[in-house]
């Protein structure tokens, strides 16, 4: 059995070559998609949404934020549980469509969740039969009919009708579509998805792993788990060991051993490269949390602070905010985790003056 060697600086550079976060940049959206497999979605605008910014980290200013809406719009791209994918992925997902909540044994939680379907089987079709006729609508538009609300001890108790749509979205009947200002717009799915086989459960999951590893290039065979996509990897690629770093990991052996040329990338606090956040301090030894739900006072780095990339490393964060009112990027601080010299300073400044450039705001910067 294989298991390969690598240092720190090896772990790092095939992380961020695998993000194509390196150089020379990609050219084309679909291409960037494809290879981080997902999007992640979110309201927050506080520079520009998650999913647009993590892929301006990538394409740079010549991507245009009507790109994604144009995929979107022809199937090319679809939303699926709050994360944008390529439409063709579809066949990796469409057995779960039909098993849901879940084939053989399940958690209690899940099952719970197929039972309150059930019993709601009315409040279902009155969902489908609405949106068949006045559809795309956001949750408000849509009535709650449900003959047992959803309990729970958080913030989604009596959430009947979002919900029962994410749900219906697990099922493969309803999927998002775009938005109505902050509200998510739904429709039938079956509007959107292309038509297109099912690959069985087992190896789609397995084509699920080895995508997400080509995606991260070394990732933990098994981590704790996340919300909607995992962090971990199975068994797939090869086993490697990273020197100072506990544990085993699994790596894409198609990257090992590629040259790697770094360059200078303002990244998305909910960006891939980082997510994980176990994954970041192991590999990148980089002290970051997103702080936006901290209270201000207790703030290091900023409500939405963006981490910079510069070559392998994370050398420092960005606290900027778009004011798309007064027209106005601000910059209030740029935190750096080590001095900067000549050559990293500009490069930062660099990056920063073509983001508020692709977002058509005036630059300001700290005194």
């Amino acid at each position: 059995m294989v298991v390969h060697q690598l240092s720190r600086a090896d772990a790092r550079r095939l992380a961020v070559r695998a993000q194509m976060l390196d150089s020379p940049r990609p050219t084309d959206l679909l291409e960037v998609v494809r290879r981080l497999t997902l999007l992640q979605t979110d309201n927050v605008n506080s520079v520009a949404p998650s999913e647009h910014l993590v892929v301006w980290s990538r394409l740079g200013s010549a991507y245009s934020m009507d790109d994604m809406d144009d995929a979107r719009a022809d199937g090319t791209l679809i939303e699926l549980q709050g994360m944008i994918r390529p439409g063709d992925d579809l066949v990796l997902y469409r057995a779960d469509f039909a098993e849901w909540p879940g084939a053989g044994e399940i958690s209690s939680w899940r099952e719970g969740q197929g039972d309150w379907v059930d019993i709601n089987d009315g409040f279902r079709l009155d969902i489908l039969d609405l949106l068949r006729s006045d559809g795309p609508l956001t949750t408000r538009e849509i009535p709650d009919t449900a003959v047992k609300s959803w309990k729970s001890s958080g913030w989604n108790n009596n959430r009947n009708v979002g919900m029962m749509l994410e749900m219906m979205e697990m099922r493969g009947e309803t999927t998002v579509v775009g938005r109505r200002g902050r509200d998510r717009l739904w429709d039938l799915a079956s509007r959107i998805y292309p038509d297109g086989p099912a690959m069985p459960s087992e190896a789609a999951r397995r084509e699920r792993d080895l995508r997400r590893l080509q995606s991260l290039g070394i990732a933990r065979a098994t981590a704790q788990g996340a919300m909607i996509e995992p962090v971990d990897v199975g068994p797939v690629g090869e086993e490697a060991v990273i020197e100072g770093v506990r544990g085993t990991w699994r790596v894409d052996p198609d990257q090992l051993g590629q040259p790697f040329h770094g360059r200078t990338a303002l990244v998305s606090p909910l960006d891939r490269v980082i997510y994980d956040r176990k994954r970041m301090t192991d590999i990148f030894q980089f002290d970051y949390q997103l702080e936006m739900y901290k209270p201000a006072a207790k703030r290091r780095w900023g409500y939405w602070a963006l981490p910079i990339l510069y070559g392998d490393r994370f050398v420092g964060k960005v606290d900027a905010t778009s004011d798309f009112k007064a027209g106005v990027f601000r910059v209030d601080a740029i935190h750096q985790d080590e001095p900067f010299d000549k050559t990293m300073a500009a490069a930062v400044h660099q990056e920063i003056e073509d983001l508020a450039a692709w977002l058509q705001l005036h630059l300001k910067l700290p005194k």
